[in-house]
């Protein structure tokens, strides 16, 4: 058999291929198999109490009652296809999980939420508010995820919003012996450029070192809400270099639709989650962070699902008039929820507790609705992967395979599917989040044996 490669020349090659690899191995490691949480309640700062998780919660099974307690009515206002047995299952998920978990994520809000306030008052809003979350972890009535959105680093604010900062870790870390809620992040809105990333770490790391914090231990993500976070002042693209920048600290960056919109000179007319120009947006941080392993999450409708008609007594008119104001609203919401879904982006915003129900019931829709046929596609996949000759990981097409395996570890997560529901495919909760075909393989075939 005669060759023109020399094991010398291959050596060389090789080398330089692996290295290439392990480069993309460093940046892309892949999704991260940790729950991701659905959605995020933005709360005003004035506004938060070590109460106020369980109350938004209280709030928004309120309004399913009130406006969705049947299950036609309500599918059929937000536009659910499908048999009486399929919306009942969606309307029964969406009532359990409003019951145990109505908030998976929230941010306390020193931003938009909070407005333009004499120092003295955000001083004391700071002080009040993390003593409010200690007391909450002790209480454990904290949402799985939490977090504080502070001011934007411009001239104007940069003072003002690192002030916040170190007041709010600084007390909350004195208040709970130095210890972070779970799943901790503090957000950094309207990012123009990577030096407000760089020292925004600096920020973080300094608080870690005086509280007593470990290392690494104080998380952050960005808003992508101007223009510059997508494309840079030189035409570059921004997004990757921004996250970068964090040292690993950022886990999520989170789409600002409004901002975004005006800054594109959209007319607030126009300005809603399906305009093209965000849409564009969304393609862009999805193509430059898929496989980083960061988040991604939506912003929120704007239209908020309340009654136009307030009081006791109200007549049969009003009250079909309020049922009309909040089924439009929650059309829109789940449209937009949907839209975002469809673009692989799998949580968002809320910013009203009547928003809530149809966040859960358009997330099920969306996992339910393919449920019969990506489970035939995945028991298909694992049975001809079975049969594969596997190096590493890594086989003919596992790219469609790594699809429907993120596909049923998201569905699982956010509770579209039960566990039970997932063992009829032949996995196990282990072997989805391994995300490893090999390990699975290898978990079938020592089932079988047994």
């Amino acid at each position: 058999m005669k060759k023109q490669f020399s094991e010398e020349f291959l050596k060389e090659l090789f080398s330089e291929i692996s290295e290439a690899n392990a480069e993309i191995r460093k940046y892309y490691p892949g999704d991260s198999p940790e729950r991701q949480p659905v959605q995020t309640v933005y709360g005003g700062a004035q506004l938060f109490k070590s109460g106020s998780i369980k109350k938004i919660g209280e709030l928004a099974l309120q309004s399913m009652n009130e406006y969705g307690s049947d299950p036609e009515i309500f599918t059929d206002a937000l536009g659910i296809k499908g048999d009486s047995s399929y919306k009942s299952s969606i309307h029964n998920k969406v009532i359990k999980k409003l019951e145990s978990e109505a908030v998976e994520d929230f941010r306390i809000d020193f931003e938009d939420g909070f407005g333009i306030r004499p120092d003295s008052e955000e001083d004391e809003t700071a002080m009040f508010t993390s003593g409010e979350v200690a007391k909450s972890m002790s209480e454990k009535t904290l949402s799985p995820f939490i977090g504080i959105r502070v001011k934007t680093l411009s001239d104007e604010m940069m003072r003002r919003a690192l002030r916040t900062l170190d007041i709010f870790i600084t007390n909350l870390t004195e208040k709970s012996n130095g210890i972070l809620p779970d799943n901790f992040v503090v957000t950094l809105p309207k990012v123009t450029h990577i030096k407000h990333v760089s020292a925004f770490v600096k920020a973080l790391k300094l608080l870690e070192k005086k509280n007593g914090l470990t290392e690494g231990s104080l998380k952050m993500e960005i808003m992508v809400e101007t223009t510059q976070s997508v494309f840079d002042h030189k035409g570059n693209a921004n997004l990757m270099s921004l996250i970068r920048e964090s040292e690993g600290r950022c886990i999520a960056a989170h789409f600002g639709v409004y901002d975004y919109t005006a800054l594109c000179d959209i007319t607030a007319r126009y300005q809603n989650m399906q305009h093209p120009v965000c849409d564009f947006a969304r393609q862009i941080m999805k193509v430059t962070l898929a496989g980083t392993g960061i988040w991604l999450s939506d912003g929120a409708t704007n239209i908020m699902p309340v009654p136009v008609h307030r009081g006791n007594d109200l007549t049969e008119d009003q009250k079909q008039g309020n049922r009309e104001s909040i089924y439009r609203a929650w059309k829109i919401s789940f449209e937009d929820i949907k839209h975002s879904l469809q673009s692989g982006f799998y949580q968002g915003w809320d910013l009203h507790p009547a928003q809530i129900p149809v966040r859960y019931a358009a997330v099920y829709d969306f996992f339910l609705e393919g449920l019969q046929q990506a489970s035939e596609r995945l028991i298909n996949f694992i049975d001809k992967a079975a049969q594969a000759t596997l190096v590493g990981d890594v086989f003919d097409d596992a790219a469609t395979g790594q699809g429907l395996l993120n596909y049923f570890l998201r569905a699982y997560n956010c509770g579209a599917v039960t566990k039970e529901e997932i063992t009829r495919t032949g996995l196990t909760e282990e072997d989805l989040r391994s995300r490893s075909f090999l390990k699975i393989t290898e978990n079938r075939q020592k089932r079988s044996k047994n």
